[in-house]
């Protein structure tokens, strides 16, 4: 089996090596940040992602998996090196890949041998070809030869699902640009199911797909969003009407659930990214554009229906339940809930929240409206006296929740459903009044 080092540790990182290393590689994740790494080494998981500790666990017990901090070991000790590295926004839109470049410059500085350095980061177009010239460039500062190929694989894993995912995809893209690359990268994957599609593709056109495809996703759900305020105003139900669009093959039923917007790590940035990347090469794609923008206004639009069922929020306990965005993971990078409770708390809203996961990450990310908010120890705790009850993630355990113990302890039995989990009926018949999203 093959030796690889995974470098960086977080969602994507993390999750490739225990799979990896599960599929009988031996794999080392490295990752620059010692706390994570000590964790990692004490059989602690930093994140949240179902399956996953149980995958690391093992494999670390069967010595197929370990972790580091030293580089030189990391690089060193494998002949296939994945990049998985985050690539967050910069102010303009595009993606910052400094974590990237960073990490090419050890593998160039580290190099003995051969390499085959897989870039498995959501990148831009063109930062494979920043890669090689990067490693190229130290390779001749140190006065070696050792030959290289990069590789563009990009992940489509879904937080919540990614171990599954990773096991389990609908294709696999590779971007090369030689055989020796090739013949590696289907060995590497001969290992999983032989019905899995594995598309070959230039470089750049593999970077390219994962943009295109999550651009794609996300104009899909905004589509979605905008259809339920039609909805709304002329007396149609969104959910009748995405079943009846979604059977239609050339659409496909996935994505077509409304709620408050899309966030995560993935679609805000990757979206901004290629309307960045178009412009850069003279190309509007107004598209995408105006999916980011009707992003935002949906998450106002929430408020808005609220601030119309409730009146003036000053003073108002609003019970919230779910802040991640989604369920199934911690991870509130760019949640509609960042938006939403600020916006809530700045009306003079007091907000009393639980998430399953996302309290840790929830306080610090909400500090600035500290002093609205209160976390709260269960559905029940948050909903305790308040005025309204609002559903912003999709979590299962809400489903069942005492409707006549809830009804019993709110002050005003208001029920805001912004994922339209449960059924209008079946709220109204416990006694409360409900307001879903495009019903």
């Amino acid at each position: 089996m093959n030796k690889i080092t995974v470098i960086g540790s977080g969602y994507v990182g993390l999750v490739a090596g225990a799979c990896l290393a599960d599929m009988g590689n031996t794999v080392i994740c490295a990752d620059s940040d010692k706390y994570k790494i000590k964790l990692l080494n004490k059989g602690n998981i930093p994140i949240y992602e179902n399956g996953l500790e149980n995958k690391v666990r093992q494999n670390v017990q069967e010595s197929r998996l370990s972790f580091t901090c030293n580089s030189e070991e990391a690089v060193s000790k494998s002949s296939i090196i994945f990049i998985a590295v985050g690539t967050p926004s910069l102010e303009d839109g595009s993606a910052d890949i400094k974590h990237v470049m960073r990490v090419s410059q050890d593998i160039g500085q580290h190099m003995d041998g051969y390499k085959l350095i897989v870039i498995k980061s959501t990148v831009p177009v063109g930062t494979g070809r920043k890669v090689k010239e990067t490693i190229s460039r130290i390779l001749k500062e140190r006065g070696r030869h050792d030959s290289f190929d990069i590789v563009s694989n990009p992940e489509f894993l879904r937080e919540g699902s990614a171990v599954y995912d990773f096991m389990n995809p609908d294709r696999i893209v590779v971007g090369v640009e030689s055989l020796r690359a090739e013949a590696l990268m289907t060995q590497i994957y001969d290992q999983m199911d032989k019905n899995i599609p594995l598309i070959f593709t230039s470089i750049e056109t593999a970077e390219l797909i994962k943009y295109a495809s999550n651009a794609f996703l996300a104009m899909k759900i905004t589509f979605i969003n905008e259809m339920a305020r039609v909805c709304e105003k002329v007396g149609a139900d969104v959910s009748q009407l995405a079943l009846g669009i979604g059977m239609d093959k050339r659409i496909g039923a996935d994505f077509l659930e409304p709620g408050p917007g899309y966030g995560g790590s993935c679609f805000p940035k990757d979206t901004r990214a290629i309307v960045k990347l178009g412009k850069e090469h003279g190309v509007a794609l107004s598209l995408v554009q105006q999916t980011i923008d009707a992003n935002e206004r949906q998450k106002l639009w929430v408020v808005d229906k609220m601030t119309t069922v409730l009146g003036c929020l000053e003073g108002k306990t609003i019970g919230i339940l779910g802040i991640t965005y989604k369920a199934q993971t911690d991870d509130m990078r760019e949640a509609p809930a960042l938006t939403i409770l600020e916006k809530l708390a700045k009306s003079g809203a007091r907000l009393r929240i639980f998430d399953p996961q996302g309290g840790k990450e929830g306080k610090w990310r909400l500090q600035s409206i500290a002093d609205s908010i209160e976390f709260c120890a269960s559905e029940y705790d948050a909903v305790s006296a308040a005025d309204a009850l609002v559903v912003l993630t999709d979590w299962v355990q809400f489903k069942s929740m005492d409707l006549a113990k809830v009804y019993e302890i709110m002050k005003s039995p208001v029920f805001f459903d912004f994922r339209n989990m449960f059924e209008r009926k079946y709220i109204e018949q416990n006694g409360f009044a409900y307001v879903g999203i495009g019903r």
